[in-house]
């Protein structure tokens, strides 16, 4: 398989961006009773805020995506999401690199996420690549894991 590589989104990305993400997340609606905030996300927004990073080249289908933004102190992912198809590809490792590696392009010491605490498969991955589970909080209806990677 060509390796993909990841590049910034564009308006015309957004379809595939709603799309893969809506795929990705729509299984955890029923168990964790909520739609997942990435699907609500302003997809067309973020893309235009630069804050959307694909795999693939223009007009290719996009596989995987992360929504991310620069803070004072970290790089915030706020989402990532791999079409189920593409599972087992390496897209999903492909993008957290990525975002790794924007993150010290940006001068930026740590990456923070959180995923929902119902979402298990979440907290196998994350801490295989490096992340550690910094607390556990109730936003509103969410019952959020919280994480950070220092970046060395």
């Amino acid at each position: 398989m060509e390796r993909e590589r990841v590049r910034p989104a564009v308006a015309s990305d957004v379809p595939a961006v709603k799309a893969v993400t809506d795929v990705a997340y729509r299984p955890y609606i029923e168990r964790i009773g909520v739609v997942p905030q990435p699907m609500e996300a302003d997809h067309a927004a973020n893309v235009a805020a630069g804050k959307v990073f694909v795999t693939g080249g223009p007009g290719k289908d996009v596989a995987g995506l992360v929504v991310v933004e620069a803070r004072a102190d970290h790089l915030f992912l706020d989402s990532i999401a791999v079409h189920p198809g593409a599972h087992g590809r390496g897209v999903g490792r492909r993008l957290l690199r990525f975002v790794d590696a924007h993150a010290r392009a940006l001068g930026l010491p740590e990456v923070r996420l959180y995923t929902n605490a119902l979402m298990w498969e979440n907290q196998e991955i994350y801490p295989r690549y490096g992340y550690d589970v910094v607390e556990r909080r109730v936003d509103g209806p969410y019952d959020r894991v919280h994480y950070r990677k220092r970046l060395l």
